[in-house]
C-alpha cells in the first residue's frame, strides 16, 4: 500500500472539525444525543463513496481491515520487544505475537488478547498499538493470538484456538517473567466474544484474573435498538454484521452460549471485567446489557462508553486524537488492574 496515500489521508484529516463535517455532508452526525467525532464522520463518508458496487466478499473485507490498520494503526509502543510465538492447539500450532516489555513488573499477570474482525477478517495488526501499550505500562507480557478465520475455519475453530492460547499462557507465563499459573484475557469485538467465552470456559480452576471486553460481540441473536439505530454506522454496518455471522457460524445455533456468551445462564464467579463501549456501534446495547448482567450476578465491573467513537476504534488510533486517547485510557486502566493484584 502506498505511503503517499497514507500521507494524503492524514493530511485530509488534519483540517478543522468544521471543514471535515462540511466535507462529510455539512451537518454533524448525531444519534441518541451523541455526536460522532468529525474525523470519523469524514472517514465514514469517504468509505461510502468507495463502497464496492459488487458488494461484500471475504477478500474485500479482509483487505479493508488491513487497509484501516495500515492507515490508522498508529505508532508502535516504545520499550517493548515483539517476538513470534506458537501455541500448541488440538490439531495445529496457533501463531501468536508476544509483546515483552523492557521494564518488567513480575507481579503483573500475562494478558492473552484476541483481535477483532467478526471471526472472518482482522489480524494482529489491528490491535498492535494497544497490546504494546498495555505491555509497556503493565510491565507484563501480552500474547496476541492469530486464531483461525472463517469461512475456511468456521465456528468453533477460532474459539478453540482462543482456548488453547489461554491454557498455554497459564502454563507458560513464568517463562516470560509473569506469575506462574495466572493470566488475564481481553479482546475487541469478536475478540471480546472469545475473551468472554474463555472466561466462562475456565470459570473456577485456572480462571482468568481479569477480562477486558472492548465493544464486545456477545449475542448473535440480539435485536436491541442499537442494532437498528447504528445499522449504517461505519465500519460495522448491518450488512457487514450479517455477512460475518453467516460465514462464522455456518449452521451453528446462534444462541449457543459458546458462540453467544451473553446467552449463558450463569455468570456468577467470573473474573472482574473492564468493559469499554463505542457510542456509534450496533453492539452498544448488548455490551451495556452484558456489563449490567455481570454486575447483577456479583462480578466486579467497570464500564466506560466513548460516545464520539465508532466500533473498531482500537484499530484506528491515529485517525483521531479521541481514538488515541481512548486506546491510551484502556491501556492505562488495564495495566492498573493487572498491577493491582486482582
Amino acid at each position: 500500500m502506498s505511503w503517499l496515500r497514507k500521507a494524503l489521508v492524514h493530511l485530509a484529516l488534519s483540517r478543522s472539525d468544521a471543514a471535515l463535517v462540511k466535507a462529510a455532508g455539512g451537518t454533524p452526525r448525531t444519534v441518541r444525543n451523541m455526536t460522532l467525532d468529525p474525523r470519523f464522520q469524514y472517514i465514514e463518508a469517504e468509505a461510502r463513496k468507495r463502497a464496492a458496487p459488487e458488494g461484500l466478499s471475504v477478500t474485500k473485507l479482509r483487505e479493508d481491515a488491513d487497509t484501516l490498520s495500515y492507515l490508522f494503526g498508529g505508532a508502535k509502543a516504545r520499550g517493548v520487544r515483539v517476538e513470534r510465538a506458537y501455541v500448541t492447539g488440538r490439531s495445529h500450532s496457533v501463531p501468536c505475537r508476544l509483546y515483552l516489555p523492557t521494564v518488567r513488573d513480575n507481579s503483573a499477570p500475562l494478558l492473552v488478547y484476541y483481535h477483532s474482525g467478526g471471526g472472518v477478517a482482522g489480524s494482529l495488526e489491528s490491535c498492535h498499538r494497544l497490546c504494546g501499550l498495555i505491555a509497556r505500562q503493565a510491565g507484563t507480557p501480552v500474547l496476541s493470538v492469530e486464531y483461525r478465520l472463517a469461512p475456511e475455519y468456521p465456528f468453533p475453530a477460532g474459539l478453540d484456538d482462543a482456548i488453547a492460547a489461554y491454557a498455554w499462557a497459564v502454563d507458560n507465563a513464568a517463562r516470560f517473567g509473569a506469575p506462574v499459573g495466572k493470566a488475564a484475557v481481553g479482546g475487541d469485538s469478536m475478540g471480546a466474544n472469545f475473551a468472554a467465552a474463555v472466561a466462562q470456559e475456565f470459570k473456577g480452576a485456572r480462571a482468568p484474573v481479569l477480562q477486558v471486553l472492548i465493544y464486545p460481540a456477545v449475542d448473535f441473536v440480539s435485536d436491541a435498538p442499537s442494532m437498528h439505530d447504528f445499522a449504517d454506522a461505519f465500519p460495522l454496518t448491518a450488512e457487514v454484521a450479517d455477512f460475518f455471522t453467516q460465514h462464522y457460524l455456518g449452521q451453528t445455533d446462534p444462541s449457543d452460549p459458546r458462540a453467544s456468551p451473553g446467552r449463558a445462564q450463569n455468570l456468577r464467579g467470573l473474573a472482574p471485567a473492564l468493559v469499554y463501549l463505542a457510542g456509534f456501534d450496533m453492539l452498544l446495547d448488548q455490551g451495556e446489557a452484558y456489563a449490567e448482567r455481570l454486575r447483577e450476578e456479583g462480578v466486579r465491573v467497570e464500564c466506560v462508553r466513548f460516545d464520539a467513537l465508532p466500533h473498531g476504534f482500537v484499530a484506528m488510533p491515529s485517525a483521531s486524537p479521541a481514538a488515541e486517547a481512548a486506546v491510551r485510557r484502556i491501556a492505562r486502566e488495564t495495566a492498573a488492574a493487572l498491577k493491582s493484584g486482582i
